[in-house]
């Protein structure tokens, strides 16, 4: 059974960064290397959106509305999955989930970003 863990949430200012992690700690290491992960984030009252998604080959996209400040990566030999969020909008705002691309139905508790001065 998968399960995700996140970290690295907070509270930031417009314009600062913060970085995430997700490890998937029940994944054995085959299974890890061989899945697309991706970062998705649920704000109050939408439905959760797919951000980032890191290949098993390591290419990436983006949703437009991240695209040239969220970079996502991952560790093998750690099973985990990072996002660098960099010039940060209120409208980022949102809880921060890990999961397989496409997802699996079990998802972690996730972390929260909240963006505001």
């Amino acid at each position: 059974q998968l399960h995700f863990r996140e970290s690295g949430g907070g509270l930031v200012q417009p314009g600062g960064s913060l970085r995430l992690s997700c490890a998937a700690s029940r994944m054995i290491t085959s299974t890890f290397n061989s899945v697309d992960m991706g970062w998705y984030r649920q704000a109050p009252e939408n439905q959760r959106e797919l951000v980032a998604t890191i290949t098993s080959g390591r290419s990436t996209s983006y949703a437009d509305s991240v695209k040239g400040r969220f970079t996502i990566s991952r560790d093998s030999a750690r099973k985990s999955v990072y996002l660098q969020m960099n010039s940060l909008k209120p409208e980022d705002t949102a809880v921060y989930y890990c999961n397989t691309v496409p997802s699996s139905a079990i998802w972690g508790q996730g972390t929260q970003v909240t963006v505001s001065s």
